[in-house]
């Protein structure tokens, strides 16, 4: 691969090597509808040309928007062939953020994919900004659907090949405090990133991929949409969130991508059907331990995948050693950000340390600071922030290092370790500082939490303030619940100073999503929301004495 191959490159090899093979396949409805790589290029250039036809200029902004599908991929094509920029939009994104991101990034177009609470989102979208729709039963009214676009547009000949600083994105973190940020990717950073990353993790025979985690985060875009297009891998796009467990035994990927919360459902879910104590009694025998193994893996769709990632936040010890005891799984946690094009350090098969995200990925420029901050310097970290010279300059070193906001440190054999975010270190009353983000790894070897958050600014002791899994209640009694909680958070305890040790497991009654406002789009706490919303709960429960409260 040419150090300047861009996923457009790709497809037009891969559209003359293999023009009849499958690229996309997008289940809609009861359907199952596929695009080779000759059509891709066919509908790509033909959208190209259509919004060039409608006035837009290299250079300019077209925002894509929507759950995953092939028409994101399409879309993002189209704008690679016209030399236009893509900015993502979450399919969960709050008003105020599609407003602020649309405005800011001077979109001139945006492309409609399906999602829920349509009404909601158009209400944020400017009213004079043109709009075209896919064709997916979800999708708000747009002022254009594709398949007319596309019918009536001329295709663009041929391929201008951008340079090395031209921008290839503007990806907006989530953020879990004030306006999303506009992270500028260049062309320069994207092909970085996935040379590295083919390098370190080459094909073997035919790839399979499976798209349910936002395209709009770096990490998706990178993984799935550029790396499909390097490797040549069929993807398939889930349809709906609630059709996870259904679809991903289907597709069976190569190549797997979650967050924690996937991990843990998906460890919840087998726990569900059979319990611990049996897992343990039927894995330790010979021959039958291999069967059973295989049939969940199966049933949970990983029995084809090579590398099985996990990252966005840190994956709980107990979760990793679970999935290697019982089914003989390496999940290996990765490091990243979009700042740096989510390349920085990684675990890998056959160098895989459990607790850690793994080495320095080569040519990354990793070092700590002398505060045991992680820097980064590689030819993959952005041209800088969108229209925010002042915080550009705020998140680079003088010697031109990239500050990641969180404290590391690195074991003998090179192997690095997350500390916690240095914004996320609170003080408590005790003038103590406390890091959360290693004390709510440890307690989540409590199956039944779905999320945790630890609390203790103001306090003279820490609180944990724990959301349980969906029905979780339905198996075991309240009692049976607490009493696991205490035995674990004591557990956590004993390996914690006097001033970190958690004080109280207070369980809260509404789950934590994106929806209400408490999660980021990309699954992570929101950790200032968290604590203006249960100020008044932390409070009361801070002056009692009791081991675990209800809300």
């Amino acid at each position: 691969m040419s150090e300047m191959n861009t996923p457009v490159d790709m497809l037009l090899k891969w559209s003359r090597e293999r023009g009849d093979k499958v690229w996309l396949v997008q289940p809609r409805g009861g359907e199952t509808l596929t695009w080779t790589w000759k059509q891709v290029e066919t509908e790509a250039r033909r959208m190209a040309g259509a919004l060039l036809a409608m006035g837009l200029n290299r250079g300019d902004r077209v925002a894509i928007s929507g759950r995953n599908t092939a028409h994101w991929f399409l879309s993002d094509m189209a704008c690679g062939f016209a030399g236009l920029v893509a900015v993502g939009l979450y399919p969960k994104q709050s008003p105020d953020a599609v407003t602020f991101i649309l405005k800011h990034s001077d979109a001139k177009v945006l492309f409609l994919g399906p999602m829920m609470d349509q009404e909601e989102f158009m209400g944020a979208v400017p009213k004079d900004l043109p709009t075209i729709g896919f064709p997916y039963p979800d999708t708000p009214s747009a002022q254009q659907q594709w398949s007319d676009v596309i019918a009536k547009a001329a295709p663009v000949d041929g391929y201008q090949r951008p340079a090395r600083d031209d921008l290839a994105a503007l990806i907006y973190t989530s953020g879990t405090t004030g306006n999303p940020k506009g992270v500028m990717i260049t062309w320069g950073n994207l092909v970085f990133a996935a040379a590295q990353t083919l390098k370190l993790m080459p094909a073997q025979g035919e790839e399979r991929f499976f798209s349910y985690l936002p395209l709009a985060h770096a990490f998706e875009r990178g993984a799935v949409l550029g790396l499909s297009a390097y490797l040549g891998a069929e993807v398939h796009f889930l349809e709906q969130l609630d059709k996870l467990a259904e679809q991903l035994p289907r597709v069976a990927p190569t190549r797997f991508y979650g967050v924690p919360l996937v991990y843990g459902r998906f460890q919840s879910g087998v726990l569900r059907k059979m319990p611990q104590d049996k897992l343990a009694r039927l894995t330790s025998i010979p021959i039958l331990g291999g069967i059973v193994r295989r049939k969940i893996l199966r049933t949970l769709g990983l029995h084809n995948a090579r590398y099985i990632f996990s990252g966005a936040a840190p994956l709980p010890i107990s979760v990793m050693e679970w999935f290697k005891q019982y089914l003989k799984l390496d999940l290996l946690q990765g490091y990243g950000m979009t700042e740096n094009s989510i390349y920085a350090t990684a675990n890998l098969p056959h160098q895989n340390r459990i607790g850690s995200v793994g080495k320095p990925l080569p040519e990354s420029g990793f070092k700590l600071s002398a505060e045991g901050e992680i820097l980064f310097k590689h030819a993959g970290v952005m041209a800088g922030y969108y229209k925010e010279p002042e915080k550009t300059r705020e998140t680079f070193t003088e010697d031109g290092y990239l500050r990641t906001g969180d404290k590391g440190r690195v074991d003998d054999d090179g192997y690095v370790y997350i500390t916690g975010r240095v914004k996320d270190i609170f003080k408590t009353l005790k003038g103590k500082y406390v890091s959360p983000a290693p004390i709510e790894g440890a307690l989540a070897r409590n199956v039944d939490i779905d999320q945790l958050c630890l609390v203790g600014s103001g306090l003279s002791q820490p609180l944990m303030l724990v959301s349980l899994l969906p029905g979780v209640e339905k198996h075991k009694s309240r009692e049976q619940l607490e009493k696991e909680l205490i035995a674990d958070m004591k557990i956590v305890n004993e390996k914690l100073e006097p001033h970190e040790a958690i004080a109280k497991v207070v369980v809260v009654k509404d789950p934590w999503t994106i929806d209400n406002g408490i999660m980021t789009p990309t699954m992570k706490v929101k950790r200032n929301e968290i604590e203006k919303r249960y100020a008044a709960l932390i409070e009361a429960e801070g002056a009692t004495r009791t081991q675990i409260a209800w809300e």
